[in-house]
């Protein structure tokens, strides 16, 4: 059988009568309409199966985050509690010991002081400063050998709250660039130091010798140093990522395919629609510079943010613009009010997240953002 004889035996021309008010008309749908018809419902179809293909790997891959992150804060109990029992063990050993007093309070007092270090690159860190509060243990009817070895202990425990509280707080910012549909270690070099001995020492023992401690804290440190350092280099790329909300404003519509409000035909919508009262503030997602403001075609005034590592973000259909392009920009600043210019139905906000030239969907960055406010 031909080709043209396929097509004419599956789609052969119909005719459509209808009637009405005592009236018949004919339709004839020929063989091309019927193409184009199948040819819609084929494509609607595949772009179906892949949309919940999708969902459900995102699914999957969420519900595998959370599984993961489970078993990471039981070996985190299980390395505590083992800490507890040899830090019972040392307290032992050391109360048997012939060290005088004197050399179990330097001991200390160089701890305490390696201690201040690791503990001021924690500054700034949201939570820190509530969740590496000294225990200060009480001191009353202790001997004045038992006080410093109290005193040790905090400072283990410390540490050991230091290194987890980072490993934690690294592991909300890679779940946070995932959400966001991003790999984390396509943005952060590995191995990169922020600088100092805490970092340029790698041998315990050197390191040992440059705070002055036993090797065995010293070790501490190290791995403590490494896993801020870690939390560090993430905190800094998801901190120029545009994660934060651009209105408290409803959203209206989503990024995908829609039907166009205009034309009626499907097209590919690449943003997201928050719907509020004329002027309500536009905020910018993210630090950066602004790189354009003006007048698109269908998006009216729009303003466009440049935030360094490939990363941009649009705002359009504005009733009014504030700020100018080469002006340097911090997150939650006001950079404009929300309007209906351009192709637009009624006062809302198309905001627009672009990764590498690319536009991506806002609502992963959102939800990224809302996972590390939790």
């Amino acid at each position: 059988m031909t080709g043209g004889g396929w097509i004419r035996r599956w789609f052969p021309e119909r005719q459509i009568y209808l009637r009405a008010h005592g009236e018949i008309r004919g339709y004839a749908v020929s063989v091309r309409k019927q193409m184009m018809l199948a040819g819609a419902a084929l494509a609607l179809g595949a772009w179906t199966v892949t949309a919940t293909a999708g969902m459900a790997v995102n699914a999957f891959n969420t519900h595998t985050e959370d599984a993961r992150a489970t078993r990471e804060r039981a070996a985190a109990e299980r390395v505590n509690a083992d800490l507890q029992a040899r830090l019972d063990s040392a307290v032992m050993r050391m109360s048997t010991s012939t060290g005088s007093l004197d050399d179990i309070a330097r001991t200390v007092e160089r701890r305490h002081v390696a201690l201040t270090r690791v503990m001021g690159q924690f500054r700034g860190v949201p939570g820190a400063q509530t969740a590496l509060i000294p225990a200060r243990p009480a001191q009353e009817g202790m001997t004045p050998g038992q006080r410093i070895m109290a005193v040790r202990l905090d400072q283990e425990r410390l540490i050991a709250r230091a290194e987890s509280f980072a490993q934690n707080r690294a592991e909300r910012l890679r779940l946070a660039f995932r959400l966001a549909g991003l790999n984390p270690a396509a943005y952060v070099a590995p191995g990169v130091a922020l600088g100092g001995p805490l970092v340029e020492a790698r041998d315990p023992r050197a390191l040992a010798a440059i705070l002055d401690v036993d090797e065995a804290f010293a070790l501490r440190i190290r791995h403590a140093s490494d896993s801020l350092n870690e939390m560090r280099r993430l905190a800094d790329v998801a901190s120029s990522t545009p994660i934060a909300r651009p209105t408290g404003a409803r959203t209206t519509s989503g990024y995908g395919v829609r039907f166009d409000p205009f034309n009626g035909r499907p097209a590919l919508h690449q943003g997201q629609d928050f719907a509020a009262a004329l002027n309500t503030p536009i905020l910018a997602t993210a630090p950066g510079v602004v790189s354009f403001t003006g007048v698109r075609s269908g998006y009216g005034n729009t303003i466009e943010i440049d935030h360094g590592r490939g990363f941009k973000t649009r705002y359009a259909h504005l009733n009014a613009i504030a700020v100018r392009p080469g002006q340097a920009i911090a997150v939650g600043q006001r950079i404009g009010a929300m309007g209906t210019t351009g192709r637009s139905t009624g006062v809302h906000l198309h905001y627009e997240v672009w990764v590498d030239g690319r536009p991506q969907n806002p609502a992963r960055f959102l939800k990224a953002g809302e996972s590390l406010v939790q």
